[in-house]
């Protein structure tokens, strides 16, 4: 991975890594580019603390929370996790002195048997990866930790495709934590996408299936799209939705026999112009899950939950 160019302009991007594999190879038995996208037999979260609606979590400038709201919508998500996919549900309990705790999409990345613990950017929430390595150690994954302490990393800036991996230069992720991605996923590509304005790159797209990108219709999301398009060497379909927040989704398949791939996404009375473009996809069940009140506190729905996999893949 080069580092920035002097004097690089907002919106340039570079590639970071570029997969030796031929096109077409499997990797860790995942048969076709793409198919791991989304394989997964359990699901990590973490409950809502009563701290996260004091201020102290929710930050400056942000509307108030009401907590009770907050955690029905959290408990429906876990609800459907459970029993509408079927997975294997953890649910660490909830922690005061970590308001922002069920973010934990923000504490990991992984793919297959790996996690890669991250670093978040606010020294405030860097306790928050103890429960969570603890939790992924006892499911059997392998640990990678980020030892540099130049390297901030967020999870929700990192998106994975089933062929390669993208990663949001923003705010929150620095050049060095997607050096960090691409030392850890050596058999995959990875890019850099810059994200500007205070969003995660999640925030701004996300896959609806093995070959389909979806977006914001945001200057910004379109912007860090049309750079990924630059970038990648597999081609994408992609859907605008009307909602940035509505393209961070998660396309799971927790393998159900003779079930269709799931997409959890933003519904329940949430973005409702964007539950209607969401429709277009086919080849999906569309499960949709209400984040309104937790998304106050800077939630999105793929930070409220953490996926994987520890069966081995047919």
């Amino acid at each position: 991975m080069k580092p920035p160019e002097q004097g690089q302009q907002t919106g340039e991007v570079k590639r970071t890594q570029k997969s030796a594999r031929p096109e077409g190879a499997s990797v860790d038995g995942m048969g076709t580019p793409g198919e791991g996208l989304g394989r997964c037999s359990h699901a990590l979260i973490r409950g809502v603390p009563e701290s996260l609606a004091s201020g102290e979590g929710a930050g400056a400038g942000l509307p108030a929370l009401d907590l009770a709201k907050a955690q029905r919508e959290h408990g429906v998500l876990g609800g459907k996790l459970r029993q509408r996919l079927g997975l294997q549900l953890l649910e660490l309990p909830p922690e005061e002195s970590l308001p922002l705790g069920p973010l934990l999409g923000d504490t990991a990345v992984i793919q297959g048997d790996t996690a890669l613990i991250t670093r978040p950017w606010s020294p405030a929430r860097r306790p928050e990866v103890d429960g969570v390595r603890k939790a992924l150690q006892d499911l059997g994954l392998r640990i990678v930790e980020m030892g540099d302490e130049n390297a901030t990393l967020d999870g929700t800036d990192v998106l994975f495709t089933g062929r390669e991996f993208f990663v949001g230069l923003s705010k929150w992720t620095n050049h060095r934590g997607a050096e960090i991605v691409a030392d850890t996923f050596r058999d995959f590509a990875v890019s850099t996408v810059p994200v500007s304005g205070p969003s995660h790159l999640r925030g701004l797209c996300g896959m609806g299936g093995p070959r389909t990108v979806v977006a914001g219709s945001s200057d910004a999301a379109q912007k860090a799209v049309r750079a990924m398009a630059v970038l990648t060497d597999h081609p994408y379909a992609s859907l605008t939705l009307p909602d940035d927040a509505a393209a961070d989704c998660l396309f799971l398949r927790p393998g159900l026999p003779g079930a269709l791939p799931f997409l959890l996404h933003r519904g329940g009375g949430d973005l409702p112009n964007s539950q209607e473009a969401l429709q277009k996809l086919s080849d999906v069940t569309l499960v949709p899950v209400s984040c309104s009140e937790l998304e106050k506190a800077g939630a999105g729905l793929s930070s409220l939950c953490l996926v994987l996999s520890t069966r081995p893949h047919s």
